[in-house]
């Protein structure tokens, strides 16, 4: 009986989030006639958005956005067909990316800071707007939505109310999650291919909000982002302050356009224009990034995860388990089963038992169609 149960969820749920699953209008491993993506390039990108508009992002169908001289871009929900999404007009090709925001409030709203590829590889920062005490991580290779295991929560400071900067840091060597400078969560790349591939190909930046507490929404979705959204509280108000980016662009010391040479999606094969000419290089990738950033603290580790030591951070020897300022690190080279990442859950540790099999299927596919549905709309 339970089995039947749990297959009928798992196909339910699928069905459901596939539909309106991550989109792109030209994919580089089903197609060769797929446009060049313009490159951001050597030049460190930042953006302040409390200066206002930035011609760096372009806004989605709909998008109306604010901007307060000290909040930043604000990006509203007062009916749950609003979704303010903006997304950059350059790619990077490996990277670091810093965003200081505040998410918005009510449950049914998230918030997401998304990298996303034209091939569907997807590095995710996530908010619940009913959860003030946690931040969701999420990852994706092209586009596999035939398992729900890579998405993890870290606890933070009343991300509602206060602003804190989230940070992705990408090689190809390794992938880091960052909050306020300490790492959270490390993906190695370790070579394995299907949906726990490592997101490798150029990619796009989008940030927005929208409604998962819809009317018409599945029940597994609305149920994992806290109920139906209640519009009479609203609006909704989600806060990004400001960014900084740099893209590492493949190792080469220049890039304008990023190529796509087969089908693979294989970071390998994908040229650089406007370098000088070579591969991609992973040393000099690697150097690039470690010269680039700042010293980031080293995180204490989950009782339940075995720690790594990120090898593109400098570890810093009074993050201990004494302070607690400090998020836990979850780290995915480690598998324990049903994958490291699933020993944290929205609502703690895993339940035991056919019943928590039920509630985390139901949950990580629920928590997929939340950086999806920015992907789903056309930027």
């Amino acid at each position: 009986m339970f089995s039947k149960l749990l297959k009928a969820t798992t196909v339910a749920l699928a069905a459901s989030l596939a539909s309106a699953q991550t989109f792109t209008d030209c994919d580089p491993t089903k197609r060769t006639d797929c446009p060049n993506r313009k490159a951001i390039g050597s030049k460190v990108v930042n953006i302040d958005f409390r200066k206002g508009k930035s011609d760096f992002f372009k806004e989605a169908v709909g998008t109306t956005l604010k901007y307060d001289s000290s909040l930043g871009a604000v990006f509203s929900i007062a009916n749950e067909n609003q979704a303010p999404t903006i997304g950059s007009n350059a790619y990077l090709f490996f990277g670091q990316v810093d965003v200081t925001v505040r998410a918005a409030r009510g449950a049914g709203v998230v918030t997401s800071f998304v990298l996303q590829s034209d091939d569907l590889d997807e590095i995710d920062w996530e908010w619940l707007g009913g959860d003030n005490a946690q931040v969701q991580h999420n990852y994706f290779s092209k586009g596999c939505v035939e398992t729900y295991d890579r998405g993890g929560f870290s606890p933070v400071a009343d991300p509602i109310n206060q602003f804190h900067t989230y940070t992705i840091k990408w090689t190809p060597e390794q992938l880091d999650w960052i909050i306020d400078g300490a790492v959270v969560r490390t993906l190695k790349n370790t070579g394995i291919e299907g949906c726990s591939g490592y997101p490798q190909s150029p990619m796009q930046i989008k940030l927005g909000t929208w409604v998962a507490g819809r009317k018409d929404a599945p029940q597994g979705t609305i149920d994992w982002a806290g109920g139906l959204t209640d519009f009479k509280n609203g609006p909704f108000d989600g806060y990004y302050q400001s960014l900084r980016i740099q893209d590492y662009m493949g190792g080469q010391n220049e890039a304008t356009e990023y190529h796509y040479t087969d089908k693979s999606g294989k970071w390998e094969s994908i040229k650089v224009v406007g370098g000088d000419g070579a591969a991609p290089k992973p040393s000099s990738t690697t150097s690039k990034a470690v010269s680039s950033t700042a010293t980031t603290k080293s995180a204490t580790t989950l009782s339940t995860v075995t720690q790594s030591v990120s090898s593109t951070a400098s570890s810093d020897s009074e993050a201990t388990s004494t302070d607690s300022s400090v998020t836990p690190t979850i780290t995915d080279d480690i598998v324990s089963p049903g994958g490291a990442n699933a020993a944290v859950t929205s609502n703690g540790p895993i339940p035991t038992g056919a019943a928590g099999v039920v509630a985390v299927n139901m949950g990580n596919m629920a928590a997929m169609g939340a950086a999806a549905f920015l992907g789903y709309l056309a930027l």
